[in-house]
């Protein structure tokens, strides 16, 4: 398991602090030409990176080190082929957070190509659903599922979501942006939802 960044009760009241602030949602970007992904304070202590180098950007590898075991070849086969064949994903694994808590999240992003097929951007959500995984007697992993135009309202509600978030946070308007993050939430929850109905029927 990977060493948390910081002192331990350092780390501990940073991690609750962003889970009374933001519950259970965090947000990436990443751009083709940096190379790089951008998160927020929440993403950056799921994944166990500084949070000051994940609001600069951090390449790939940093995030993907505190991916559980298990789980890490199979979430980075999956978002080199997003990244390759554009489109939204949504995938269920494991990270081993800065805290020492092995938890269970929902990544669900979108990466965007150019009119000549190369990506050049992508963008996505983090829900933490540790709390509905442990009440779930199975423990199987969900691949990725892809979702082909027309979108349910829901994926469309998200993308419009994320994208207003971003805008948002320019404004740095501290109210605007507490109302984007409660709505980033309650669809991050569906999303968590409508991921657990998918599970419940493929068991059946």
């Amino acid at each position: 398991m990977p060493k948390p960044k910081f002192s331990e009760n350092r780390t501990c009241a940073a991690f609750q602090g962003a889970l009374d602030a933001l519950d259970v949602i965090g947000n990436w970007s990443w751009d083709a030409d940096t190379d790089r992904i951008q998160a927020d304070l929440f993403v950056a202590l799921l994944f166990n990176v500084d949070p000051k180098e994940a609001e600069a950007g951090l390449p790939l590898d940093a995030f993907l080190a505190s991916i559980h075991p298990e789980d890490r070849d199979r979430v980075q086969a999956h978002i080199h082929r997003g990244g390759r064949g554009g489109g939204l994903y949504v995938i269920e694994y494991r990270v081993c957070s800065a805290d020492g808590v092995t938890r269970w999240v929902l990544g669900r992003g979108r990466f965007l190509h150019d009119h000549r097929g190369q990506p050049v951007s992508g963008r996505g959500i983090i829900v933490d659903i540790t709390d509905v995984r442990m009440g779930e007697a199975s423990s199987g992993a969900v691949e990725m599922t892809e979702f082909h135009e027309p979108e349910p309202p829901l994926e469309r509600a998200a993308d419009f979501a994320m994208a207003a978030h971003q805008a948002i946070c320019e404004l740095e308007d501290p109210a605007l942006k507490a109302r984007a993050d409660a709505l980033l939430l309650d669809l991050g929850r569906k999303l968590a939802e409508q991921e657990q109905r998918l599970r419940r029927t493929q068991m059946n």
